[in-house]
C-alpha cells in the first residue's frame, strides 16, 4: 500500500469502528516525561522530529482551521524556533511535520495543532501523531547511520504504541518493540491489543512521513 501501509485501515476506518473514546490531545503530553525515560533506561535519544496526520475534508471550514493550524505553528517558530512543513502523501492524508531539538517545544506544537483541529470540530480526522527516537549505539549494527524507533499515537485508539522497522527492510524489530512497551508500560497509555501495532512503512527508505 505504499507510504501508509496500514494506518489508511488501522488508524483510519478500522480504527473509528473500534474507537475507544473521541481523540484528546492531552493525551500527547504524556511524551513530555516518556523520552526522558527512554533516553536513560534504553539509550534511545530524541530525533528531533515528529509529526501529525490527519484526513482532508474538502470544505471551506476546514481549511479554515487549516489556516488557523498553520498561523499558530508559525508563532510557535517564532517563539521556540520549532519548524513545520505541511506534506500531503499519496493517499490524500496531510501529515504537520515538526522538527526541534526541544522536545518539549516538539509535543507542545503538535498538541497545538492537534487541539486546533479537536476546537474547530474535527477530531475525527485526527489519525496520529508519530514521534521519531535514534539510537546511535546500536547504528553500527544496521547499514544505515541511524537506527530510528516511533512511538505511534492513535487518536482514535487513544493509545500509544511502538514502532521499531529495521533499517533498509521491511520488518519489524519485535524484541525492540516489546522493551519499549515494557519500559514505558505506566508512563504511556499504551495500546494493549497488538492487533492495532499496525506499521507505518514510508514510500521509500525514511521516516513514515517521507
Amino acid at each position: 500500500m505504499g507510504l501508509l501501509e496500514g494506518i489508511k485501515s488501522a488508524l483510519g476506518l478500522k480504527a473509528e469502528a473500534d474507537a475507544t473514546r473521541d481523540a484528546d490531545p492531552e493525551d500527547l503530553f504524556g511524551m513530555s516525561t516518556a523520552y526522558v525515560t527512554m533516553e536513560a533506561d534504553l539509550g534511545y535519544e530524541p530525533a528531533g522530529e515528529a509529526a501529525l496526520c490527519f484526513s482532508d475534508v474538502d470544505s471551506t471550514d476546514f481549511q479554515d482551521a487549516i489556516a488557523e493550524v498553520r498561523q499558530i505553528l508559525a508563532a510557535g517558530e517564532i517563539e521556540t524556533g520549532t519548524t513545520a512543513e505541511f506534506v500531503e502523501d499519496a493517499h490524500g492524508y496531510t501529515w504537520v511535520v515538526l522538527e526541534d531539538d526541544d522536545v518539549e517545544d516538539l509535543v507542545t506544537s503538535v498538541h497545538f495543532a492537534a487541539d486546533t483541529l479537536v476546537e474547530n470540530g474535527y477530531g475525527s480526522r485526527l489519525l496520529a501523531a508519530v514521534f521519531a527516537f535514534r539510537d546511535p549505539e546500536d547504528s553500527t549494527a544496521w547499514d544505515d547511520s541511524d537506527r530510528y524507533v516511533y512511538w505511534v499515537y492513535s487518536f482514535r485508539r487513544g493509545s500509544y504504541y511502538p514502532f521499531a522497522p529495521k533499517p533498509g527492510e521491511r520488518e519489524r524489530d519485535a524484541t525492540a518493540e516489546f522493551k519499549l512497551q515494557s519500559v514505558l508500560d505506566g508512563e504511556l497509555d499504551l495500546e494493549d491489543d497488538e492487533a492495532y501495532w499496525y506499521p507505518l512503512w514510508p514510500e521509500d527508505a525514511g521516516h513514515p512521513w517521507e
